[in-house]
């Protein structure tokens, strides 16, 4: 087995200073939320671990997740490429083409037997293999063959993870997600259409750094970035306490930034961390740009009942129906609850009124 350099002399080579380093490695742990007494432990461990081999196949997809990982800015993507991991194989990237872009494939599986991490975005259709082929392999065939002696797979976009628009009804291809293709690797999925790109370099980093994949929910999303709901990080949450919603994209509501709920905002049952991390930098996200988030980082979310109607109950995912259910419940409790209280302070002022008044002339009734 051909042996790459740590990370430690990779840095070396390029000429990167000590401190460069312990900032990246500040920045990976933030974006782990790793406390600080953690850091030091993140840059013995990046600085001894070998950059692992990875090898990216790209299925029925869009390559927006492609496009997304071109703009992550920590690490940057020719600061993961160059220092973090070896990029073996990716379809767009690699300078290689035909025959000579194949052989990289297979000398990397080769030479990385059982250590190399197979990453994937899209999906795979099953229908008909010639609907989507790479060098006339179909993608199932590909996918099985490079899984085969991977130590880990990481299913990149809602493509890979669930299915995603390919999958959506009525599923022409026969698409399916890669967790029901490979049911004996450790898996990793990390959903969104399309994902941050700062999850999938930090989800990357991570196994790097500790040698493991790291926690996942029910979904096998790393919780570091799928713990928690839109909704519950969002700004715009105390006015969805407060039963203020936007109608419309142009009424006073949504000028004063009121929560786009009734809009069709599915951020109470989507999982995901734009609303921390967000995009372009940390520069905003969908929500914070006047749009309601469409769930994209959820299983069937493009089947979820409409992106502009109020979250409904949509047919095909008892759990998802379940979720969107107890949602739809929540929202309407938090907007009667409001109302009740409104109603009840009302009255209570109103009775103290009356009953200062009748105080203050004693023969008046109430």
């Amino acid at each position: 087995m051909l042996t790459t350099p740590t990370v430690g002399e990779a840095l070396e080579q390029q000429g990167v200073s000590r401190r460069e380093f312990l900032r990246f490695c500040a920045t990976l742990s933030t974006l782990l939320a790793l406390p600080p007494t953690m850091l030091s432990q993140v840059a013995a461990a990046l600085e001894k671990a070998r950059r692992p081999s990875v090898i990216w196949l790209s299925f029925q997809e869009c390559t927006g997740c492609t496009e997304s990982l071109t703009r992550s800015d920590a690490p940057t993507l020719e600061g993961l490429i160059l220092k973090v991991i070896s990029l073996d194989y990716h379809h767009t990237l690699q300078a290689a083409a035909g025959d000579n872009a194949e052989r990289a494939r297979t000398e990397a599986m080769l030479s990385q037997q059982g250590h190399y991490i197979l990453v994937v975005d899209g999906s795979v259709p099953l229908g008909n293999p010639g609907f989507s082929t790479i060098a006339g392999i179909s993608n199932k065939d590909m996918l099985l063959e490079a899984a085969e002696n991977a130590e880990a797979i990481i299913a990149v976009g809602t493509c890979a993870a669930f299915g995603g628009l390919p999958q959506a009804n009525p599923n022409p291809t026969g698409a399916v997600a890669i967790s029901d293709l490979i049911k004996d690797k450790p898996l990793i999925n990390i959903p969104g259409c399309p994902p941050i790109p700062v999850v999938i370099t930090g989800v990357l980093a991570h196994i790097l750094a500790f040698g493991g994949l790291p926690e996942l929910d029910d979904l096998n999303r790393p919780r570091a970035f799928y713990g928690q709901s839109i909704h519950d990080r969002c700004y715009r949450r105390p006015f969805y306490d407060l039963g203020l919603f936007a109608e419309t994209f142009a009424d006073e509501g949504a000028r004063k930034g009121w929560c786009l709920y009734k809009l069709g905002c599915k951020g109470p049952v989507t999982y995901n961390a734009c609303a921390t991390l967000k995009w372009n930098a940390g520069t905003s996200f969908p929500i914070e740009a006047g749009h309601p988030c469409l769930g994209c980082s959820e299983n069937h979310f493009w089947d979820g009942g409409g992106f502009y109607r109020a979250i409904s109950l949509p047919s095909g995912n008892t759990s998802t129906t379940a979720a969107y259910a107890v949602a739809a419940g929540a929202a309407v409790g938090a907007a009667l609850g409001t109302l009740n209280r409104a109603k009840k302070a009302q009255a209570e002022n109103e009775h103290q009124i009356i009953t200062i008044h009748t105080i203050d002339k004693p023969g008046k009734k109430d």
